[in-house]
């Protein structure tokens, strides 16, 4: 115990003397969960908007009244002709546009129905699809007032019958991407920094020729291996406590459920993260080959992990992948513990293959590491 002691104070001392690797551990963390969760956001606003038209009656004036007056439309331009509003959507100065037709309003009192044309820049498709959704919630809001203000029956006005949804939003009431986002990104945080900080610590002990030295002495495998990784394991739990109480403080983040039931799984994680980097380590000889490495396994985890996009959206074969990804059991309990309340029960699953993975891949990390006694 007295060995295993004597190389964690050794690794101590070793990282603040560091001058690259303390930016890493204690500023980089901090600047990635204030910016990406201010940054990385579902919403879509300031949809540059133009119209073209045709009409130029009340109830066309009216319709294009609807999107000025909507928090996510900035209403630009009245277009004179289509090749204008193409030309314009072209360079890029409009997203969407609507096309109001001729005898818009007399064909509603008459035929009592009509068409709108609405073009969508759909480069962003994810963006685009929202856009839509935008455009058709405010034209069908249009359509229901409209029905009382226009269309007439027989000479006597016609009442629509409205039927109104109350929605009840549960685990996030203000629909803040906000609460959404910043467990996930708290798990990014503490994933990178714990792979890399334990990769490249292993590694630089090869370049600078002191791990040769540490493997004829008669330090056992496990003494140095538990001793080398286990203050990046408290370097993990401290990113946690760091990243918890900056969601709460600046983003205001609800945590409903057991902060220790948090603490207790990511410590599991982090095993499954340490190994990964202790086995990288092994087959790598420099600290730029174990970033390189590390850094393609993370981004491919990380977009496969249901942090960005959803797994119900990806592919079966895609889906089916996911299952082996450790990183997308951490963010499914971060947001079922922060969000939901869960208790230990519900996460169960997740915590068993976590306790899975962590064994596989720190056996696999022990026995590919070969020391000379």
């Amino acid at each position: 115990m007295k060995t295993i002691l004597y190389i964690i104070q050794k690794e101590f001392k070793q990282i603040f003397r560091n001058k690259g690797m303390l930016p890493i551990i204690f500023v980089l963390p901090l600047l990635q969960l204030v910016i990406l969760s201010n940054a990385a956001t579902f919403e879509v606003k300031n949809i540059k908007f133009g119209y073209i038209d045709n009409d130029h009656t009340s109830t066309s004036r009216d319709l294009v009244e609807k999107f000025n007056a909507s928090t996510y439309f900035n209403v630009l331009t009245n277009f004179s002709s289509e090749a204008l509003a193409s030309a314009a959507m072209l360079n890029g100065e409009v997203d969407v546009v609507l096309q109001i037709p001729q005898y818009f309003e007399r064909d509603l009192q008459k035929e009592k129905h009509n068409s709108l044309g609405v073009s969508i820049n759909a480069i962003d498709g994810a963006a685009a699809g929202v856009e839509n959704v935008y455009v058709t919630q405010i034209v069908q809001g249009f359509n229901q007032n409209i029905k009382v203000d226009v269309l007439q029956v027989s000479d006597k006005q016609m009442q629509a019958i409205r039927i109104e949804t109350i929605p009840l939003f549960w685990y996030n009431k203000t629909l803040n991407y906000k609460t959404f986002m910043v467990p996930g990104i708290l798990v990014l945080l503490v994933t990178m920094i714990t792979l890399f900080l334990s990769g490249m610590n292993i590694v630089r002990e090869k370049e600078i020729g002191t791990l040769e030295q540490i493997n004829v002495t008669p330090i056992k495998k496990s003494q140095f291996i538990i001793g080398k990784l286990f203050p990046f394991w408290l370097i993990g739990m401290g990113l946690l406590t760091v990243g918890l109480l900056l969601a709460k403080l600046i983003f205001n983040v609800p945590m409903i459920g057991s902060l220790p039931l948090m603490y207790f799984y990511t410590s599991i994680y982090i095993l499954v993260i340490l190994g990964i980097g202790l086995f990288i380590s092994n087959f790598t000889d420099t600290q730029q080959q174990a970033m390189f490495i590390a850094w393609f396994f993370t981004v491919i985890f990380i977009l496969m992990s249901g942090l960005f996009t959803p797994i119900e959206s990806m592919p079966k074969w895609a889906q089916t992948i996911t299952e082996f990804n450790p990183i997308k059991y951490f963010v499914q309990v971060m947001r079922m513990v922060m969000l939901k309340g869960s208790d230990i029960n519900d996460i169960l699953p997740q915590l068993l293959k976590t306790a899975f993975y962590a064994f596989i891949m720190n056996g696999l990390a022990v026995w590919s590491y070969k020391k000379t006694n």
